[in-house]
């Protein structure tokens, strides 16, 4: 069968839930045995989100091959348990940086390059070459809304590609806001026909309108709307908001959506098997304890910073039965003075990555509040890399241990930024540029990373190696690996040439672990990380007794191992 394409934009405001949208109509039509594969196009001018601020932008989500993409493709690894890559996100900035690349060349011919066709051409392409895999279906979500001027050479070349790949091959999905007014009861179309009008203004006719509101849409509205924005009368369909984003799936489905998508597309008539998504959702409401979880950051003030961190806890919780309560504590408003106060009543504590120095004396306290009190803890990129620095200075007495992130100068860099180092994925050795303003080449993607036997990381992932994807440019500064191991703390996890720390943990701690990696870039709601899992079961016991933190010990006397060393 043909790659069928469906194009799915925005309207009225952003923020709407386009990416899970397209998440969720791929887990619909996967789940009926189809092929599938989802790309994200960005209308910013940045080459990707990896230099973007967090507080801006969000999470910088990153693939097995090494690409910093936009946050919406953790939705789409998650909901369609299949991993992306570059090709699954494309920006502005990389269709321009290409388009121009390829007129310094000589490509052109000489040929004035306009946005018509040249750089239509490129998006064209871009979105054709997802589907090279000979998948059933792409889902090709447009970021931004309808009007921006960032958009309209994404919205021209899908324009372009139903003429190129033919009507039955190209489906548009419109998804727009319906306002609920509480004091009023009524329900307002009119931002939707204004949204797809301007959508049919630029030669686009949209087949399905899905509409976001508060409330359910009765017929008489949907034959309203389907009445002024010239679609077919069973084309349009509510997606309410729901309690969990996980709940979306089954509710389109409820909708009738994933049916209508076959019908206009012709795709193979078969029901969908929606059953770990009904157990799933039934887990979501049915609890057996409540776990607090700390988060120590410094961009909590935007929840979608940790985007991948929240979920991959959510699902940790859901294995066990249990409702994670997660409390966002800003590390730059930590003093010695209200550490306790506003750690208090947490099970856990975990310590997320970043950049920079803003807030790391805050982080140091949250780490050694949890390494001298017992409190599980999880510390991530430089979650972990504040375990060391925090450990050298409190347990080795060493003061100025430091990262030479934060001090070039420190005489004791326990964190440095190695100039050198041996690339197991590609087989190569990388140099890293340290004249950079930024500190050089990052360690992106995908790593090998082997295991230490009767560790907790072993406990947890139950074999020999593994691998994971890492964002960072320092690493551990293995000449003070001897005084670590010997004051307790273990390298746990190492690279296969054994001179890059993947992994610490503490040996006298209920559970207190670090890793330099980001393992929630490899959870899923069906199956949660390993790291993930055994952190939250570890708060689970500190909820049970006083004598929890003992307990825990105990777990790993009758574990066994699958490959252990």
């Amino acid at each position: 069968m043909k790659t069928k394409f469906i194009f799915i934009t925005g309207g009225v405001l952003s923020s709407l839930g386009k990416g899970l949208a397209a998440a969720s109509i791929g887990a619909l039509l996967k789940a009926r045995g189809l092929k599938v594969t989802i790309q994200k196009l960005d209308p910013y001018i940045n080459v990707d989100p990896g230099t973007m601020n967090p507080f801006q932008h969000g999470e910088v989500y990153v693939t097995d091959d090494g690409a910093e993409t936009d946050l919406d493709l953790g939705h789409y690894e998650r909901y369609l348990d299949q991993p992306m890559s570059q090709i699954n996100n494309f920006t502005s900035g990389s269709i321009y940086h290409s388009v121009i690349t390829k007129e310094r060349r000589g490509d052109y011919l000489g040929g004035t390059v306009q946005v018509i066709p040249h750089v239509t051409d490129e998006i064209k392409s871009a979105i054709l070459s997802v589907a090279r895999k000979e998948e059933d279906v792409a889902i090709i979500e447009i970021g931004g809304t309808v009007g921006d001027i960032e958009s309209l050479p994404f919205l021209e070349a899908i324009r372009q590609l139903r003429s190129d790949l033919g009507k039955e091959n190209v489906l548009y999905i419109h998804l727009t806001l319906v306002p609920y007014i509480k004091a009023a009861g009524e329900i307002k179309t009119k931002p939707t026909q204004h949204s797809v009008k301007e959508l049919r203004s630029i030669g686009i006719q949209a087949d399905i309108i899905l509409c976001r509101c508060e409330v359910d849409l009765d017929q008489e509205i949907k034959a309203k709307i389907a009445l002024f924005c010239n679609v077919d009368p069973d084309a349009v369909f509510t997606a309410k908001d729901v309690q969990s984003i996980y709940e979306v799936p089954l509710m389109l489905y409820d909708e009738g959506l994933d049916q209508k998508v076959a019908i206009l597309l012709k795709l193979p008539a078969k029901n969908p098997n929606l059953q770990d998504w009904k157990n799933l959702v039934h887990r979501l409401h049915h609890f057996k304890r409540q776990v607090r979880i700390a988060i120590v950051g410094k961009y909590v003030n935007l929840k979608e910073s940790y985007k991948s961190l929240h979920e991959a806890i959510v699902h940790a919780g859901l294995e066990s039965e249990s409702h994670v309560a997660l409390s966002y504590v800003n590390s730059e408003e930590l003093t010695e003075q209200n550490l306790k106060k506003k750690l208090e009543g947490a099970h856990g504590i975990l310590v997320p990555g970043g950049f920079g120095a803003r807030g790391i004396e805050g982080k140091l306290m949250a780490v050694r509040h949890a390494r001298e009190n017992r409190i599980p803890f999880l510390g991530i990129c430089l979650g972990m890399q504040c375990a060391v620095i925090e450990f050298a200075r409190n347990v080795l007495l060493l003061q100025d241990a430091d990262s030479q992130e934060f001090n070039p100068d420190t005489a004791h860099p326990v964190i440095y930024l190695m100039t050198e180092w041996y690339d197991f994925r590609n087989q190569a050795v990388q140099t890293r540029d340290t004249s950079s303003h930024k500190g050089g080449t990052m360690r992106l993607g995908a790593y090998p990373c082997v295991l230490r036997a009767d560790t907790r990381a072993m406990q947890a992932y139950r074999t020999r190696q593994v691998t994971e994807r890492h964002r960072h440019r320092y690493e551990f500064n293995m000449k003070f690996a001897a005084d670590f191991e010997a004051a307790g703390m273990l390298l746990s996890g190492l690279s296969p040439d054994e001179k890059l720390v993947e992994i610490i943990e503490l040996k006298d701690h209920p559970w207190f672990l670090g890793c330099q990696f980001h393992p929630e870039f490899r959870s899923n709601p069906m199956r949660p990380h390993p790291l993930f899992r055994d952190f939250v079961r570890a708060a689970e016991l500190m909820t049970a007794s006083s004598e929890g933190r003992d307990s825990l010990a105990e777990q790993a006397e009758d574990v066994e191992f699958d490959g252990a060393a």
